[in-house]
């Protein structure tokens, strides 16, 4: 009886190691499944981003959705998805209306500098520009803030080129936040201050680091309050 139990015991592990196996991130920000079922428990912590940004959207790509993905902040409160670029943004302009949010914050360009054109930079700036433009037509009272384009790692810059653009696109972006009288964010210190932090593929980023993410936004919006 007890070998019984006990080869029933060594099954049922087997069946939930292959079920974990088998999941896939279904063209969500590459991360672990243990590491998702670590942040599906809500914590004090997690009600607060939630509490702290229950009138705000995030606007973006796959680095964006990762603030979802991982259940820190709810999914009313993110409007991402991987390959989204400056010019397909335009299309979540109505869902953005209907939201009806307060503070908007956009944080695209991962994908716009790898877009086959000539000039990725000028090519996603001009639509960058419409969108914004589009936003505050539609949402007149609601405040923009751009977040600059996270770096990616050595590894992740010598397999795909294109990244070392990561740079000078975000000058672009802050020369038109300037421009179009909006709010603009570099995030760049945080991501160089918690290497560690990256998922495996150099780009995106792991649970942890989004908390450290909406932290830092904060504290940045408070000081440009304050400096005014």
């Amino acid at each position: 009886m007890k070998v019984q139990k006990k080869m029933m015991g060594i099954t049922l592990i087997v069946m939930v190691a292959l079920s974990v196996a088998a999941c896939g991130t279904n063209g969500q920000p590459p991360a672990s499944e243990m590491t998702r079922q670590a942040v599906d428990i809500s914590t004090p912590e997690q009600t607060s981003y939630a509490s702290q940004y229950q009138t705000s959207v995030f606007l973006g790509d796959s680095i964006t959705e990762g603030l979802s993905y991982h259940d820190v902040l709810k999914d009313k409160n993110v409007l991402a998805g991987a390959g989204k670029t400056a010019e397909f943004a335009l299309q979540d302009v109505d869902e953005l209306v209907k939201r009806k949010p307060e503070h908007i914050f956009i944080q695209l360009g991962s994908d716009d500098i790898l877009w086959p054109t000539d000039n990725p930079k000028e090519y996603s700036l001009s639509y960058y520009d419409q969108l914004i433009d589009l936003i505050k037509v539609k949402l007149p009272e609601a405040s923009i803030t751009i977040l600059s384009v996270t770096p990616v790692t050595a590894e992740a810059e010598k397999a795909e080129p294109r990244y070392r653009n990561i740079g000078d696109y975000n000058k672009g972006l802050k020369e038109l936040a300037s421009k179009v009288q909006v709010g603009f964010i570099d995030v760049s210190s945080i991501v160089s201050a918690h290497p560690d932090m990256y998922d495996a593929d150099g780009i995106h980023f792991q649970a942890e680091f989004y908390p450290i993410l909406l932290d830092y936004v904060k504290d940045e919006l408070g000081r440009q309050k304050n400096a005014k």
